[in-house]
């Protein structure tokens, strides 16, 4: 602490020291009843074998609310061991890193994750876009599948969807599912003129991207960003951001 003259007072910093080590201890040695009645709202269970990662993860939900507290685990077993102090959480994240759906052990860890943690909201991130590997996953009976490279606001906003009963998956793989199944619109969708700044943003939608993702990239307000998304809605007769990202794979933008 620093007077007006200048100078530490040490009695204040050894006061300010002494009640930091106190919330510090009480937040690590908080008994089980106390950690139950933490979790009674629900919390996110985050399952990662690499360690950096799940922490940098987990910090990155926290900072940005996810309103859940979210505990880590290394693998299924060690969720299963903190289980009864626990009790069952409102969704699961797993990160699954890089691993195709053909790999028969990763494949055979989720389904026993899905069973193991029912009625939880199980959902999967990974690097993998592939939209075989997508399909495989989803048939498993997770709720959620996230590719890495969409920003950690929309990835909570996964989750929170999974919780809710719904299920996500990428703009960009429903667009992928339509070419997979060789299903074609039943018109081809007219030439639609964008303004440049709209344009941009059209396709950051089609990619999934949030409105804060878009804001930075663009060097825009996030107010701003959203004028824009109501007017490409409307220019499209869209409902929501995923049928902006449908339509768009549809049609040729012209730009003016």
């Amino acid at each position: 602490m620093v007077e007006n003259d200048g100078i530490y007072n040490s009695a204040r910093l050894d006061k300010y020291d002494e009640l930091r080590g106190k919330l510090r201890q009480d937040d690590i040695e908080s008994p089980q009843l106390d950690l139950r009645c933490r979790t009674e709202s629900g919390y996110i269970t985050l399952i990662d074998r690499r360690t950096l990662e799940r922490e940098c993860l987990a910090h990155g939900l926290n900072c940005h609310h996810i309103n859940r507290r979210v505990f880590t685990f290394s693998d299924l077993q060690e969720w299963q061991e903190a289980r009864a102090d626990l009790g069952i959480p409102s969704a699961v994240l797993f990160n699954a890193g890089n691993c195709a759906a053909s790999n028969q052990q990763l494949v055979a860890e989720i389904a026993e994750l899905v069973e193991a943690v029912a009625p939880a909201a199980v959902v999967v991130l990974s690097d993998n876009q592939d939209i075989n590997t997508v399909l495989d996953i989803i048939g498993l009976g997770v709720r959620g599948y996230i590719p890495t490279s969409v920003s950690i606001d929309v990835c909570i906003q996964a989750i929170s969807l999974a919780i809710a009963g719904g299920k996500f998956i990428p703009a960009s793989s429903i667009v992928n599912i339509r070419d997979l199944l060789g299903v074609s619109s039943p018109r081809t969708m007219p030439a639609m003129k964008f303004t440049n700044r709209q344009s941009a943003i059209a396709q950051a939608l089609r990619c999934g991207k949030a409105n804060k993702d878009i804001a930075s990239e663009l060097n825009l307000c996030e107010s701003t960003i959203k004028v824009h998304i109501r007017n490409i809605m409307k220019k499209l007769g869209a409902t929501n951001r995923t049928e902006v990202a449908c339509k768009i794979g549809d049609m040729v933008v012209c730009e003016h």
